[in-house]
């Protein structure tokens, strides 16, 4: 349910919050008195295009922010596969608009608009002029009644659309055999050689970093043995280091006996001694290993050669290659096999299809069983709407292909008027039997649509007399299943209201804004009097107000 609006310096609004309650919310006021301003500033909540034009003007931002109070515990967990942290079941959806650039967020979470779209479907159903005009395209048909049909479809989609996926998935591979002969065997001729050059190369992971390693020691082998030539004699040559420590212990081992501190440099020197003795030796050693084969050379150079081409044209590290080598067999076997490979296909697609072909002709077995009781209940719901004599039914054909929602084409096919044919919906209904007709399909749809909070802007369009108050005890009855807010200019409806707020236009400070605000109920029959009689209010209009909430069991 949607408990509290706040909008902050957006086109005309100031600052207007706003509580909602439970049952029918009706909100009225004068033409121009911003009454579509209130509805969009929600529709911007919700992720609706807005532009910097949308800021009020003198303010450096605008903000809409909406709290949601959800019991459900199906949506709850809905929920919670985006990752939002749900508080004793309250949502936070706020949108910061200031340059052109958003800012949205839920419960304090900054999220993306498409993420926000999905979460708000499972909160909201905002139904204004366009959607009433979308009955009027044929493919909303179908999913209006699969949402009818509820779980007796919901998983038989899911079914249909992944055989479809599968389905598809082996046509596209057929696809690659409708090359010709002469394409086929150039394609051959080429995977063959590129998997011979990778072949050949018998590749070992790992190798290309110890062959570079070791080049790199060859390189630089020359330097290498000069400098360490250098260093080894002057470790163990006659003069030097190793020789000259050994002369100092030596010396001092005679005399270390004599003094602490003798005998402290003595064992000083002495570890020194064992260090040059070791570091001597690891050094001849090393220098042993500097003579480089010229053919280890030659084969490490030409090794690395091969490798780095095979890089250039394969990928960038030996795992690439070896992939790309693996790859290249399969193309190649597929090729060489090619009609037995297309056989195989072919009889794989086969199975696929007769799959998908019953999984779809038991979805559409289904959807017309649903279409049956989705006729009986519209038709009963639009009678209820001064519909005088009215024939619903859904008109169903085949497909020419298969599709992600099977093999139905559905079209919602009508008659409001005695002795009239059934006619598509598109070809009869007129803008004001749109609005009634989605209010009827809302009102049978309302037991079954999880989303907890409807709103319903410009229902009333083309109506009037009877039919009005018929729509108003429709909406009532809506509402007794879900949140409703409305807005209204008709007095029948918002005689129905629970709730009653009036939105305003208001000038201060030669600044023109727009307000709302909740009415009590003598407030509320000022307003019904005033959408009865006019500019002036008599006693007649308020008398008439007061009977109109009397007959709605609001008085």
């Amino acid at each position: 349910m949607l408990l509290n609006v706040h909008v902050k310096d957006l086109a005309l609004i100031e600052d207007v919050d706003v509580c909602f309650d439970e049952g029918l919310n009706v909100l009225t006021g004068e033409t121009g008195a911003g009454k579509s301003i209130i509805i969009g500033s929600i529709g911007v909540a919700l992720g609706a295009k807005a532009g910097k034009d949308l800021i009020r003007q003198g303010a450096e931002y605008a903000l809409v922010e909406l709290v949601f109070q959800v019991e459900s515990e199906e949506t709850l967990e809905k929920l919670k596969a985006f990752d939002v942290d749900v508080e004793d079941g309250q949502i936070i959806i706020s949108r910061r608009i200031s340059n052109g650039k958003s800012l949205i967020k839920i419960n304090g979470q900054t999220i993306t608009a498409s993420v926000l779209k999905e979460i708000s479907g499972l909160l909201i159903d905002v139904h204004g002029q366009r959607d009433y005009e979308s009955l009027v395209h044929t493919q909303k048909h179908l999913d209006i009644l699969d949402s009818f049909a509820g779980d007796e479809t919901g998983k038989l989609k899911e079914k249909v659309a992944s055989l479809y996926k599968e389905y598809k998935g082996i046509e596209n591979k057929l696809l690659e055999f409708s090359k010709d002969e002469e394409q086929r065997a150039k394609d051959l001729a080429f995977y063959e050689f590129q998997y011979k050059e990778i072949s050949d190369a018998a590749l070992v992971l790992g190798e290309d970093e110890e062959l570079e390693e070791e080049f790199k020691k060859m390189t630089y082998g020359q330097k290498i043995a000069e400098a360490m030539g250098i260093a080894y004699n002057a470790m163990s040559s006659d003069e030097g280091a190793a020789t000259m420590v050994g002369v100092a212990l030596k010396e001092l081992s005679q005399i270390s006996s004599l003094d602490s501190k003798l005998a402290d440099m003595y064992d000083t020197i002495s570890s020194i001694d064992a260090l040059c003795y070791d570091i001597s030796k690891e050094m001849s050693s090393y220098m042993d290993k500097l003579d480089f084969d010229e053919e280890r050379v030659d084969y490490v150079s030409k090794r690395l050669d091969t490798i780095n081409k095979l890089k250039l044209k394969h990928g960038k590290t030996l795992k690439d290659i070896i992939e790309k080598g693996q790859w290249l067999e399969e193309q190649i076997n597929a090729l060489s096999n090619y009609d037995e490979a297309r056989k195989s296909l072919e009889k794989e697609m086969a199975q696929a299809l007769d799959k998908l072909e019953a999984a779809s002709l038991e979805l559409s077995n289904k959807r017309k069983k649903a279409a049956i009781a989705l006729e009986k209940d519209i038709t009963k719901a639009l009678i209820d709407l001064n519909f005088l004599e009215v024939k619903f039914k859904a008109d169903f054909s085949r497909s020419k292909d298969y599709t992600l929602k099977g093999i139905d084409v559905m079209e919602f096919m009508i008659s409001t008027n005695p002795g009239e044919d059934i006619k598509p919906l598109a070809k009869i209904a007129s803008g004001g039997e749109l609005s009634r007709i989605m209010l009827g399909l809302k009102a049978v749809l309302a037991k079954k649509d999880a989303v907890d909070t409807l709103i319903f802007d410009e229902i009333d369009t083309g109506i009037s007399g009877k039919t009005a108050g018929m729509v108003a005890d429709k909406m009532s009855a809506i509402s007794n299943e879900h949140q409703v807010i409305c807005i209204t200019h008709l007095p029948q409806i918002a005689s129905h209201g629970d709730n009653h707020y009036l939105i305003e236009k208001q000038v201060k400070d030669n600044h023109t804004f727009t307000d709302i605000r909740k009415l009590n109920n003598e407030e509320s029959v000022n307003e019904l009097a005033r959408m009865l009689g006019g500019t002036v209010i008599t006693e007649a209009a308020l008398s008439n107000a007061r009977e109109l909430k009397k007959l709605a069991g609001k008085e």
